[in-house]
């Protein structure tokens, strides 16, 4: 397993990790994926205060206990339920801020959490008030490092240059080409792009016809989106790939993207993971390919 170092930090990470939001809540089974994922090779784990109500980060916490010493947890806050947790609103206040890290440090079950993440953000959040928490708890020693997670353009030009920020986690697959236009942007600051949702909710993998539905995905019609996703497997194929080890290493080739961190709810998903560690990198001409049958979106919101 191939390892990074995320931004200008230094957080060495698997540059495959492993996205805890599709954990079962069942302990046990959660356990037996995480454990499976550890001995994969993969060492960078993310969650969120957000899922399952924070159970995500216990569970995840006490299952990787053995393993602290030897990975990468990263977390996310900023969205606060509300008393009954039915909903939850955006809250990047330097008070809720610190308030949910150092909860999120009690539910994981370590003294320090490697990354820390907003989850979220606008324009028009306060952004010093945001900056000065996310610095205290990194001077405090309660988080290593911090970083955004944002597909907002305007959210990222105004982190990006004046802040610490290490990292920026965006939805990225073949599917979704969007970050490719910010890639350059992110690596001339030295932060390092995280990759999440690469396998675009199970369509990306070799049994696809079990995800579509007739709503298509993003800009991709449902007649596209098949044909599309006929034409990957075939070329997958034709590389003796699955379609979620080119997924994957296509993500990967993007100079700026250090991290992906597809999920798993089972210990097969996880092992098809690995697998694509074992593929190697996509060659300049596949890279290309790849390319040719898909579309190059760019964002269309969130710009100003």
């Amino acid at each position: 397993m191939q390892t990074c170092t995320l931004g200008n930090s230094n957080i060495e990470a698997s540059e495959l990790g492993f996205g805890c939001m599709s954990l079962p809540e069942d302990y046990k089974e959660a356990e037996r994926i995480l454990h499976a994922a550890v001995d994969g090779g993969i060492t960078y784990f993310d969650t969120a205060d957000l899922y399952q109500f924070g159970r995500n980060e216990e569970n995840a916490g006490k299952a990787l206990t053995p393993y602290r010493s030897s990975i990468t947890i990263a977390t996310k806050g900023g969205n606060d339920w509300n008393s009954d947790q039915t909903s939850w609103s955006w809250n990047p206040s330097r008070s809720y801020l610190i308030e949910a890290c150092k909860n999120s440090l009690s539910r994981l079950k370590t003294d320090r959490i490697d990354l820390y993440q907003l989850h979220g953000g606008t324009i028009d959040d306060p952004f010093n008030e945001t900056l000065e928490a996310l610095e205290l708890l990194k001077r405090d020693g309660w988080i290593r490092a911090y970083g955004t997670s944002s597909i907002r353009p305007n959210v990222m030009n105004r982190w990006v240059p004046v802040s610490g920020v290490v990292s920026n986690m965006m939805q990225y697959s073949i599917l979704d080409r969007r970050p490719e236009e910010l890639s350059s942007f992110l690596q001339d600051h030295s932060v390092s792009l995280i990759a999440r949702g690469p396998l675009a909710k199970g369509l990306l993998t070799d049994r696809f016809s079990r995800k579509l539905t007739g709503e298509g995905y993003l800009s991709y019609t449902e007649v596209e989106l098949r044909d599309t996703l006929n034409k990957l497997k075939a070329y997958a194929s034709d590389w003796n790939m699955t379609l979620n080890s080119l997924a994957l290493r296509y993500v990967l080739a993007d100079p700026a993207c250090d991290i992906v961190i597809p999920g798993a709810s089972s210990v097969s998903q996880v092992q098809d993971t690995v697998q694509a560690a074992e593929a190697g990198p996509l060659s300049e001409q596949q890279l290309e390919d790849i390319r040719s049958l898909t579309k190059a979106d760019r964002y269309q919101n969130h710009r100003i």
